[in-house]
């Protein structure tokens, strides 16, 4: 075998292993999967969350369950309007949000996502964020007031019923609670909302007793059940922070091998984050807070926290203290994510969206894919005008390897001359083929590297197609229906004739197929190998990658295909124009 034939093998073998180990790690790709809210219904948990509560000093003490619990009695789970109408509610009303609060510890338990649906079907329902206590995986936000321990200041919990007068939450509308202890301390919660997924918490505090109050401010995003991930290793589900400038991702196995996580510092934020979906709180950028991700076991599987308790403060004889809460609640779009970032001056909260490693490659794609769309309104022409512009961008270097493999080619006869007088000896065979190289100015290597030059922009095209829920339920060419799902018309269903849903390994989708046969037309372009074997292998190479890239987002594998036919149709190009030059016909 030549250094050439090898080092081609040996490429594409390369790449059909990493996408093999791609597909193998970062798989169970599907746009269409049900948010990870709305999963299998299980028994109803009945211990309640854990409230960050104020030691001696400005440190959280050990977790306190709440007094009162807000979880059913009932064996089974009640479903969402059964929750709902067990506790007084003030609903809410945006141009992208529906849901209400429970006046039953002002908590924010209740949020559908009106922009949003479950499946690609236009009829299917709306995404349903969070869901009040007692329904199956229910998930929502809390926030309130801890006192030190061995003080008698009573503050609101969980089971605490507020008082208000207002009908609605909209935008340029807040709503405004209020609830007095026994000793005449008054405590105010007024929560905000805009137009899109922010919520603005203000807790106040009025102290008319003639001793002053110590307390200190706490919120909390709780979740019930172990949700379903999307993608283990390709992108980061479950508990997530900014601490001191870092930032902080613990899957859920974290938190059940290593045990809670705690880090204090002055500004940040902390949540839980879905594949799409974020719900997380910003406490107060200028005062310092203690962070926690916790696990607890509960009668029906864990259940897991994200909470901050902030310093103490305090409230002197007839003063006042407040404390601003933001919390965001709603889709990971990621203009809004890093307008709010820039408005409220929140660090590092555009890694809410797992960008990778590579984020300077995968940002700048995504954002010249959005431009794109802007200009065509379609992200699938945007997929192909960007795989024109990646190619203009390398077109010289593969420039340089199409013209090596057109030289390759043209000594292909001089390398079987030299096989067969040298075939029973292998030491002289690689020496003169060395000298062959140097002579007629042949890199062996040069021809692979049309194929690795593209596969950095082909895993950070996957990475953005996969995390960024702008490509979600995004039509592609002709029948695609979700860019971002692999492609759904397949042999097996007669091509969506059947109503089936055939295993992964046979849904090959028309698409793919389409992607195996430009494939192996390209390869015909190349030196042919030497070995029989070798050739066979090679030709075999295209629908091994048609069987793999089935799975792969569909999105990905229409960008694979037309970059493949505008490589094939260079490649063919330039290996006649320099046929035809050393023929003495000139440059085509």
């Amino acid at each position: 075998m030549s250094d050439e034939q090898r080092n081609f093998l040996l490429a594409g073998l390369l790449t059909l292993l990493v996408l093999i180990g791609w597909d193998y790690f970062f798989g169970g790709f599907s746009g269409t999967r049900a948010p990870s809210t709305n999963v299998e219904a299980t028994a109803p948990q009945t211990d309640a969350p854990s409230l960050p509560t104020a030691g001696s000093g400005a440190q959280p003490a050990a977790p306190a369950v709440s007094p009162g619990q807000p979880e059913t009695a009932h064996k089974r789970p009640l479903d969402r309007k059964q929750a709902l109408a067990r506790t007084p509610r003030v609903p809410i009303a945006t141009p992208r949000l529906s849901g209400s609060i429970s006046l039953k510890g002002g908590l924010i338990d209740d949020l559908v996502l009106k922009d949003y649906r479950v499946s690609v079907e236009r009829d299917a329902p709306n995404v349903v964020l969070l869901k009040p206590a007692g329904t199956d995986h229910a998930y929502f936000a809390a926030f309130g007031w801890s006192a030190p321990e061995g003080t008698d200041t009573e503050t609101p919990g969980l089971d605490t019923l507020w008082q208000t007068d207002d009908r609605v939450l909209s935008p340029g509308h807040p709503v405004r609670l209020t609830w007095t202890n026994r000793r005449g301390v008054v405590f105010t919660r007024t929560i905000a909302v805009d137009e899109n997924f922010m919520f603005t918490v203000t807790d106040a505090v009025r102290n008319p007793t003639t001793a002053p109050a110590v307390l200190a401010p706490w919120g909390l995003v709780n979740r019930r059940g172990e949700p379903k991930v999307a993608g283990y290793y390709m992108m980061h589900e479950g508990p997530l922070g900014v601490f001191n400038d870092a930032l902080v991702e613990k899957t859920y196995k974290d938190l059940k091998k290593d045990g809670d996580f705690r880090e204090s510092t002055v500004s940040g934020w902390l949540g839980i984050t879905d594949k799409y979906w974020l719900v997380a709180a910003v406490p107060d950028q200028k005062i310092p807070f203690t962070g926690r991700f916790i696990r607890r076991e509960g009668k029906a599987g864990p259940r897991y926290q994200t909470d901050f308790l902030a310093e103490q403060t305090v409230i002197p004889a007839g003063g006042e203290r407040q404390f601003t809460t933001r919390l965001f609640a709603g889709a990971k779009e990621v203009d809004l994510i890093e307008n709010y970032a820039e408005l409220y001056q929140i660090k590092l909260f555009d890694r809410a969206i797992d960008w990778g490693w590579f984020i300077f490659l995968t940002k700048p794609i995504f954002y010249t894919l959005d431009w794109l769309y802007e200009l065509t309104g379609s992200f699938a022409i945007a997929i192909l005008l960007l795989t024109v512009l990646v190619k203009a961008l390398f077109f010289p270097l593969a420039n340089k390897s199409y013209h090596a493999m057109a030289r390759m080619k043209a000594v292909q006869p001089k390398m079987k001359a030299l096989q067969e007088r040298y075939k029973d000896d292998k030491e002289r065979l690689q020496r003169e083929m060395m000298e062959l190289y140097r002579k007629e100015k042949v890199n062996p290597a040069a021809g692979c590297l049309p194929m690795l030059i593209q596969i950095p922009v082909f895993f950070a095209l996957y990475k953005v197609l996969f995390v960024t829920i702008e490509m979600r339920h995004q039509p592609g060419l002709f029948w695609v229906k979700d860019l971002s799902a692999p492609d759904h018309l397949t042999i097996v269903n007669l091509f969506g004739m059947i109503p089936w849903d055939p295993p992964s390994f046979l849904a090959i989708g028309v698409w793919p197929m389409i992607m195996g046969l430009v494939m192996f037309l390209q390869q015909r372009l190349n030196p042919p190998a030497g070995d029989p074997v070798q050739q066979k292998v090679m030709m075999a190479m295209p629908f091994f990658f048609m069987f793999i890239m089935a799975r792969f987002p569909a999105g990905l594998v229409m960008y694979w295909t037309w970059n493949t036919v505008l490589s094939g149709l260079q490649q063919w190009y330039i290996m006649r124009r320099d046929r035809l030059a050393r023929e003495g016909g000139g440059a085509a």
